[in-house]
Order: C-alpha cells, then structure tokens, then sequence
C-alpha cells in the first residue's frame, strides 16, 4: 500500500521519461493522490507485525486495541513513530492511570503550547523567508542571501518537526500516554553520527532495529558494514521522499557515516567541540538537497553557498527585524544545550513528578504565555504550511 500510494507516481515518471527519451510512446497515468501520514503509520504496522512475528510481542486479542494503536490521533500524521512495546501497556485504562494526574495533564498542555510555539512562532516565520529564497533562480544567488535561506530552512525543519512531535508528545500525556523523545537538540552534534542519534530518534531506531540490524549491523567485514550503512540510509532517503533529491540526500549522509567510521571521527575527537562547524556545515548542505526541487537545482544552490555566482555578495532580499530576530532566536536556542551545564529547560521542568508549586506556576505562566502568542500569529498571518505532505 505505502509503494503504491507514495512511489508509483515517481517510477510512471521515470519510465516515461526513458520512454520518451528512446522515442517511445507517452504514457498516460492518472497521479494517485498520497494519503497524509501514510510513512508514520505504516512503519508502525511493519512494527507490530515483525515484533509479533519475532516473539517480542504477543499479538492483541481485540482489533479495536490495534486500530487504537495505529490511529492515535497525537502521533498519527507527523510522529513520533512509536513501536508498539513502547505503550503496549497503555492501550488499557489500567496501564494509563499512573499518567493521569493533574502534574501529567499541566506538563502534557505545556509541552503541546511548546510545540504549537516552536511551529507557528519560529519554523513558519523561518519558513516563509525560506520559501522566498529557494524560489529564485539559484544562479541569481548572492552570497549571503544563500546563506540566509539554507540557514532559515535548516532551522525551520527542526523547530516545525520537532514541534510537531512535542505537541504529538503534550497531547500523549493529557490522555495518559507516554510517546518517547524524537528529538535532543541534534545542532549540536559533533558528528554526523551523533546528528543521527539525535534527530529524528524513533525513525533511527526503527531503520538500527528493522534494517541495519538484519543486513548484518556491525557484525560483519567493514567492507559490508559500509554497503549496510549507504543501504540504510538510501532508504532512509527515499522514505522521506519519492524524488531523486531525497534518495541523493539520503546517500549523502551515508558517504558521510562512512567518512567518519574511516578516519574523520579521530579527526573530530582531536579537535573536540570545534567538530561542531564541520558537522553543522555538511547538515546544512544536505537539507540544501533535501529542500530543492531537483539535483540540478541543489548543485546550483551549493554553487551559490561556495560564493560561484558572479554578482553581487550581499542580500538582494529585505529581511525583516521579524525574520532576523527570529532566526537569531533559534540558531541560539539550538546551540544553548552545546554550553556546559546547560540542558534543555522543558525537560527539566517536566521531569520532576509530582511537580512542585513554583515549577506547576511556572509551568502554568508558560502554557498561557505561549498559547496566547501562538493564537495570535495564526489569526494574524495566513503562512501556516504542512510540509509533510511530502513524506
């Protein structure tokens, strides 16, 4: 079903390109229409079926369990992908009970208004400038207007992913359920290795679990163990995507993990924290792919970021005190967690259970602050994409 509806599309285009590169006829195809969150719960099905299958679980006697599974509003159309022993026990009143309490309910309305924020206040602001960027001709680009809109995008797909999974995660623990983390600050990571232990969690344990693992993992010659990883991560690419910017994305990342098993990790552990630039510079360069509309256009967008183009090297675009607060606000808060003794406050916050009287004020004073702006930039604007109808 997942091949059906998410890739015929992209392989009737490329045969009828070949097709009519050889002179063929043209192919007539009506586009099927891809139903939104197809990836997230199908990849949850897949889990429920090969644990069963493995002995890991023991299959549900009632098909409203299952269905109840599957078609959790909170994590449905957008993450996290939640493997079907992380809340096996939660599927009855019983096995949620612990969670329903009032700390739970005020900690889960927290952690959604910090989501729904991190979404309207930041990605869509980001996201907007973005836009603009990527839709010029990239041969036009300035220097520093590139950099402005790979900047803008990286962080916007971070704070609308990761803001999606913390309002699918706040929204879990006001019923009383218990979604595990998909994100942990992955900016600041110092490998691509541990970019991919941070960002987007559950689908690289579901790819480590159902994929690497059964390809042989690590437990095989090196030579192996590097087709695993480019395979995986092909994959990975093309999971997120039915285009050949995604499988080239994906494909990227994994020359890089090679890279780093080869000799770069000795590098990075040589020069410590300065491993964070390197590791951010490739991030950036690969969500360049990742955004463009086709190869060529990525290529010439890099042209653009390596200051190629012949022109002027300052923005040719006005951006805003909004867009470059903005954008200021979350490269900082993205970076924060890289400081020593600094850890991302909302977790601390929801940690503690029962919650204490100043950190239930504190957590109250948030939710009302947060809500409140968010409403008002969605009455206020008429940008608001899903940028997920893609995957």
């Amino acid at each position: 079903m997942l091949f059906y509806f998410k890739y015929a599309n992209f392989f009737v285009a490329n045969i009828a390109a070949v097709q009519n590169y050889f002179g063929g006829p043209a192919l007539s195809w009506q586009k099927v229409v891809l139903p939104i969150g197809i990836s997230f719960f199908t990849f949850e099905k897949l889990t429920y079926t090969i644990d069963v299958y493995r002995g890991v679980n023991k299959p549900l006697r009632s098909f409203w369990d299952f269905l109840l599974y599957i078609m959790l509003f909170p994590k449905l159309i957008a993450g996290p992908i939640v493997r079907f022993h992380e809340i096996a026990g939660q599927l009855d009143a019983e096995g949620r009970y612990p969670f329903e309490t009032t700390d739970h309910k005020l900690a889960g309305l927290f952690r959604f208004t910090l989501g729904l924020a991190k979404k309207v206040l930041i990605a869509n602001v980001l996201g907007e400038q973005a836009d603009r960027v990527f839709s010029l001709d990239p041969t036009t680009l300035p220097l520093l207007t590139a950099w402005a809109g790979a900047v803008a995008y990286t962080l916007q797909i971070y704070f609308d992913f990761s803001g999606y999974s913390d309002m699918a995660l706040g929204l879990g623990r006001l019923i009383g359920f218990q979604f595990p983390e998909n994100f942990n600050s992955p900016y600041i990571s110092r490998s691509i290795t541990e970019f991919w232990q941070r960002w987007h969690i559950t689908l690289g344990r579901w790819m480590r679990d159902y994929l690497y693992i059964p390809l042989g993992g690590n437990r095989v010659h090196p030579s192996r163990l590097y087709l695993n990883l480019c395979t995986v991560f092909v994959l990975s690419g093309f999971w997120h995507g039915a285009a050949w910017t995604f499988v080239a994305w994906g494909a990227y990342h994994g020359f890089f993990l090679v890279l780093e098993r080869l000799f770069l990790l000795r590098i990075y552990r040589a020069i410590s924290w300065f491993s964070l630039l390197p590791t951010l510079l490739i991030t950036v360069f690969g969500w360049v792919l990742f955004r463009a509309d086709t190869l060529a256009g990525a290529l010439r967008y890099w042209r653009a970021l390596g200051g190629q183009n012949h022109g002027p090297r300052i923005a040719n675009l006005y951006f805003g005190p909004e867009f470059t607060y903005t954008l200021l606000l979350a490269a900082a808060a993205s970076l924060a967690a890289a400081l020593p003794g600094v850890a991302r406050w909302e977790l601390r916050q929801l940690a503690a259970t029962p919650l204490t009287t100043g950190a239930a004020w504190r957590l109250s004073a948030s939710t009302v602050l947060l809500l409140v702006l968010s409403l008002s930039y969605l009455v206020g604007s008429s940008f608001n994409p899903f940028i997920y109808f893609r995957f």
